[in-house]
């Protein structure tokens, strides 16, 4: 088809497309019940009469929904993966598995497309919320029209909430001036308990009770965020059946787990001691034959081929085999425990009578396995954010620390694609199944008759939405708040709790993320051929450059024949249909780019073209987002204390912690500026005198010597001004301070940026005001699309 002629069908397909819903589907509020008793002159003549409060329909179900991150549809022993997960079994097991459920990919978009059971450009979310742009798919602004499944609960009797991952929340709203209405508490949640960004340390990870942040215990050994979130999820629920039994709840229970950094308790990685050291290439064929002999896979599937770009795994040195068989060792543990919390969950729900009428939906991961671990794993992730490589020797020596608080680590790219065994490809390529096929099981003991059944119907992460609403018993409003909705662009799955073989209600599903891009249709898969794999930061042909497969899923499960040769007019036919679907739902433009999409003056900014910030004792959790960028450049901070007769200690400014940061601060009174380069580089100036009683003014005067980016600089520490310390850095932070750590003042959250004290470290004395000063940036042309290329990287990985 010509691209004239192509344009105006998609034009024509864009206005058919913005249309309302019809049909007798109520609006939500419902109008207030007008008064139906009497009143009189005074309340003997008088007759009662209270609105009728809104109630869940007789026999509603609790729900439990769950979503894991970054798991592939090979990684859990209900689908024949190596990590044992008893309450994924338990849930399979008691209800149903489902072999073809979809995400889109990447983790934002999945997230929003489940909430709102439309497409995640229809939701507005095309990518991660860091990289959004100027268009209707791809603002990261969740439109209005696209309300939640929540929000419909809620107003229709339900207790809602939500504990876990969100990275739903437009990084300009991170922050505690709002706005808040797309935070959990404003998509219908009443309640959250979680993080905001793309990944959490499960050590000290950077707590949200509602909008308000708060801190784990900072002196509990073994705390553990997955836990944590456990026990705040079992004890809502006793909350909610001890007041209001007859009230039925949503829990969203949302991990961040098995995101990158991979933690788990000691005593689980011991567990998983020496199960992976025949390597990636073993386990997936293991992998394979156990997914064959639980029919998770049909007889005639064919295990795709390793990647020449991955390392077999008898190449490897003997050093290399045992530091990568103890990265998968800890990926597993921290699996295995996060889903062992899962089980205590429903241990409490069947403690309270509850099982049989709870319908469960564990979904096992928002895309496929992560890719994005370099291929030969990290030990600090912000250290490859850097561009700064981590020696071997020196992640050798400290291979027992993985998987604990000292360590940010992620595992090499060999396991991810074992954990999305069969298929081929991972995390981020929606155009193959690796990236986008996931582990599903559901369970309703009242209404889900086959236990341990295995359904094939293709579905899509969209169709939770009317899933839940259609078990509930309730439409989809046509208004919302005020709002006309848009339709909903999922469809139900509870034809196929107690039919296994009927047809599927979804015929066509398309895909997209950087322009990789599918399109399902009756049993027919057409893709395109990813240009860049997720580890490389290579740039990508144009989109029309791309080349297209084709296969017959129906017939060829894990996509392992290419019949584009062979069959170019079914391929031409479906090409065609995935331009019409892309203009029905907001696909279009098509942007393969990630470099230039992290460019912060294409969003709305809070700190865009400032140059000073003022900040005051106790603001605490600033994100990087709106944060003042100290990197590559000249900076200032300036500090107004007064000091007290008794003398005074603790932090005065820190960003970022121990595996990235500065930090400035006052120990045993004396003053001292800490420049921690990921760990690996640590610089400390220390005036030689506490500070006598009394105001003072503390100043750190960071001059940069330019020539690119992460080059070196001088740091000079004065009081009152007078110079007490100085000392060159070398190299400097170029990229990214942290992935879940903040901007503090007047104490540290989070780990600390140095050794020398421990957390919360609040200072002491009167902190007045802090002043950063910001001098302008330096860098060349070139220098900048540098950075732009590797913090899209960064980026995309959460």
């Amino acid at each position: 088809m010509k691209t004239k002629t192509m344009l105006a069908v998609l034009s024509l397909v864009l206005v058919a497309a913005i249309v309302l819903p019809a049909g007798a589907q109520e609006v939500l509020p419902r109008p207030e019940q007008p008064f139906k008793g009497e009143v009189g002159r005074t309340t003997k003549d008088s007759k009662l009469d209270f609105p009728q409060e809104v109630k869940a329909p007789k026999g509603a179900p609790n729900i439990l929904l769950i979503m894991t991150d970054d798991v592939g549809f090979g990684a859990t022993s209900p689908f024949g993966g190596p990590v044992p997960t008893p309450a994924f079994e338990r849930v399979a097991q008691a209800g149903l598995r489902y072999t073809q459920f979809h995400t889109t990919a990447l983790c934002s978009p999945t997230r929003a497309a489940l909430l709102s059971g439309r497409n995640h450009h229809s939701a507005a979310t095309g990518v991660i919320m860091e990289l959004g742009t100027g268009y209707p798919g791809y603002n990261s602004l969740m439109p209005k029209s696209a309300g939640t499944f929540a929000e419909v609960l809620k107003q229709n009797g339900y207790n809602t909430a939500w504990y876990g991952k969100n990275h739903n929340v437009p990084d300009w709203h991170t922050s505690q001036a709002g706005p808040f209405d797309l935070w959990p508490t404003g998509l219908g949640f009443e309640y959250f308990y979680g993080f905001i960004g793309g990944d959490a340390n499960q050590w000290a990870p950077a707590i949200f009770e509602n909008t308000k942040p708060i801190e784990p215990p900072h002196d509990a050994k073994d705390y553990h965020f997955d836990k944590d979130m456990a026990d705040h999820a079992i004890a809502r629920i006793r909350l909610l059946n001890s007041v209001a039994p007859q009230k039925p709840w949503l829990q969203y229970y949302a991990p961040g787990t098995a995101h990158a950094p991979h933690h788990a308790p000691k005593e689980w990685i011991a567990k998983f001691k020496g199960q992976f050291d025949q390597g990636w290439d073993k386990v997936r064929e293991e992998t394979f034959a156990r997914q064959k002999k639980l029919g998770i896979l049909p007889a005639n599937a064919k295990l795709t081929p390793r990647p020449a770009e991955i390392a077999a795994w008898d190449s490897l040195s003997a050093d290399q085999k045992k530091l990568y068989a103890r990265m998968m060792e800890v990926y597993a543990a921290a699996l295995a425990h996060a889903d062992y919390q899962i089980n205590r969950i429903l241990d409490a729900i069947e403690a309270m009578g509850e099982t049989e009428n709870t319908l469960v939906i564990y979904i096992q991961g928002d895309n496929g396995a992560s890719a994005e671990g370099t291929p030969q794993g990290l030990l600090n992730e912000v250290a490859i954010f850097n561009m700064i490589p981590e020696a071997s020797n020196e992640v050798l020596r400290r291979m027992d620390e993985i998987g604990g608080p000292t360590t940010y680590n992620h595992y090499p790219v060999g396991w991810a694609h074992a954990m999305d065994t069969p298929f081929q490809w991972a995390k981020q390529i929606a155009s193959h199944f690796g990236g986008t096929r996931n582990g599903l099981a559901i369970s309703w003991p009242a209404r889900i008759k086959d236990q341990g059944g295995i359904r094939t119907q293709f579905h899509h992460v969209i169709d939770i939405y009317p899933t839940v609403l259609e078990a509930v018993g309730v439409q989809s409003p046509s208004v919302l708040n005020g709002v006309p909705q848009k339709p909903v662009e999922g469809v139900s799955m509870v034809y196929s709790f107690n039919d296994a073989k009927a047809p599927s209600a979804r015929r066509t599903q398309y895909f997209e993320m950087f322009a990789n891009r599918a399109i399902y249709h009756d049993g027919w898969v057409a893709c395109t051929t990813p240009a860049v794999a997720p580890w490389v930061m290579g740039k990508a042909p144009a989109v029309d450059e791309y080349k297209w497969e084709l296969y017959n899923v129906a017939e060829d499960f894990s996509e392992s024949v290419n019949l584009a040769g062979k069959e170019p007019a079914k391929l031409r036919e479906l090409q065609d249909l995935f331009w019409i679907e892309a203009a029905k739902y907001n696909v279009l433009p098509l942007d393969n780019s990630k470099v230039e999409r992290f460019d912060v003056s294409l969003r709305p900014s809070l700190t865009h073209g400032r140059s000073v910030f003022t900040y005051y004792d106790g603001q605490t959790r600033i994100s990087e987002g709106v944060a003042p960028d100290l990197k590559n450049k000249s900076w200032r901070i300036g500090a107004d204390v007064e000091i007290p007769q008794s003398g005074a200690e603790g932090m005065i400014v820190t960003q970022g912690g121990r595996f990235n940061g500065i930090g400035l601060y006052l120990l045993g009174g004396k003053p001292v500026f800490h420049y921690n380069l990921v760990g690996v580089t640590r610089t400390t100036i220390a005036g030689p005198d506490k500070l006598a009683p009394g105001k003072h003014v503390i100043l750190l005067d960071f001059k940069y010597d330019g020539g690119g980016i992460g080059k070196g600089g001088t740091a000079t520490l004065t009081v009152d001004g007078k110079q007490v310390a100085q000392s060159r850095i070398e190299r400097t932070i170029s990229l990214r301070v942290a992935l879940d750590e903040t901007l503090d003042i007047g104490e540290d959250t989070g780990t600390p940026v140095s050794e020398d004290y421990h957390v919360p470290f609040k200072f002491t004395g009167d902190l007045n005001r802090v002043v950063i000063r910001l001098s302008d940036s330096p860098l060349s042309a070139e220098d900048e699309e540098q950075i732009r290329r590797a913090k899209a990287a960064i980026n995309v990985g959460q």
